[in-house]
């Protein structure tokens, strides 16, 4: 079969070069584009701001519940079968009220043996003293002996003690009479009940829960890690749930001097000024530490600010030389709601990522920008 033959292209056929020409231009064109141009570097805005100095102790804030500044048990001064409760958790007495009783029977014949020896010794006490003044009238005119005067004269004084010792026991039975009804040494409220009507009670024995009226206070449970930052005399503002828009001032007044065995927690107490009536016992509150025992060196960032190198916590820190990153590690004071203290690692002034700080790497040249949000600047 005869193989057909395609014609060639006119202008072609006058230049055999063509194809080598093609060739020579493709690797040309190759060529350029094997050369890059220069890479300009990348800088990448990071929300940052200088770190601010602290006192160490702005950000301590507790919760807490009120309590009266006197709260206590009341029991009875004897014991005996309770037979009557005349209040009941939650209600509000007066100084002086009756609240339970006991049962006045012992109590009465003890009452009535101790008035009837103490009426004896009265009527001995007399007949040893007109014996004396006999004795001595008779002594002046040598009708007795001084033996027998000295013997009346020592009676007298026997019948003269035991007077009063029956005097006392006299009335000693009157207080243990009066001590079968508990009544309210103060103004208060009932917090509790603790014993039960027919219940036979010791001597001291709880019967009732009390809290005064008047004072308040607000106790926190303030964990060891941060009992070093607070003192006595401290300043704080206490807001409740309850009363919204109103706020107290209050004081550190006292610190348990030690944790308690369970929650391993300190019981700290503080004093409110002027509560008013508006403050019910066992409210919830909100305490603000205001000042308090200063650290030197404390600084502060935003909790968003915090980072991690392996282990231990770390910050983004732009130095100032050339813009770029460092991950610098730190050592943390105590943790905030909405900030971070820390104590080493940082010097107040430097400048510290704030924001999107998982997304970085070391040596990155980054522009400082400020927060979007005034609220989300370092305080």
């Amino acid at each position: 079969m005869q193989q057909q033959e395609f014609p060639t292209p006119r202008g072609l056929r006058r230049n055999p070069g063509w194809l080598s020409g093609i060739v020579a231009m493709s690797l040309i064109l190759l060529t350029g584009c094997g050369n890059k141009a220069p890479e300009v570097d990348q800088i990448a805005p990071v929300i940052a701001q200088p770190v601010q100095a602290v006192d160490g102790v702005s950000a301590a804030r507790f919760p807490g519940d009120i309590h009266a500044r006197y709260e206590m048990p009341l029991s009875f001064r004897v014991s005996g079968q309770l037979t009557a409760r005349y209040v009941n958790p939650g209600d509000l007495v007066k100084k002086g009220q009756a609240l339970a009783q006991l049962d006045p029977a012992d109590a009465g014949n003890q009452l009535a043996a101790a008035k009837a020896a103490f009426e004896a010794a009265e009527h001995r006490l007399m007949f040893a003293s007109q014996q004396r003044d006999r004795d001595e009238a008779q002594s002046k005119q040598n009708l007795i002996s001084q033996l027998q005067l000295e013997q009346t004269q020592d009676a007298y004084a026997a019948a003269l003690a035991a007077r009063d010792q029956a005097k006392q026991q006299f009335e000693l039975a009157q207080n243990q009479s009066h001590y079968t009804t508990l009544t309210a040494d103060h103004d208060g409220a009932i917090t509790s009940r603790q014993a039960e009507v027919g219940q036979v009670l010791a001597i001291g024995q709880a019967v009732f829960g009390f809290a005064w009226s008047g004072e308040r206070e607000v106790y926190l449970d303030v964990p060891e890690s941060r009992i070093d930052g607070i003192v006595i005399g401290q300043v704080a503002k206490v807001t409740l749930p309850a009363l919204p828009g109103r706020n107290f001032d209050a004081k550190v007044r006292e610190i348990a001097p030690a944790a308690d065995p369970q929650s391993r927690t300190y019981l700290v107490k503080l004093s409110i000024d002027q509560p008013g009536n508006v403050l019910q016992l066992g409210m919830t509150a909100d305490v603000a530490l205001q000042g308090g025992k200063p650290s030197a060196g404390i600084v502060s960032i935003p909790a968003t600010a915090l980072f991690h190198q392996g282990e231990r916590p770390a910050v983004w820190v732009i130095r100032p030389a050339d813009a770029t990153l460092e991950l610098r590690p730190v050592t943390v004071d105590r943790y905030g709601e909405r900030d971070v203290l820390i104590a080493g690692g940082l010097k107040a002034g430097e400048r510290v990522v704030m924001q999107g700080v998982h997304t970085l790497s070391v040596g990155e040249k980054v522009a400082s920008i400020a927060p979007p949000h005034p609220e989300d600047a370092p305080q």
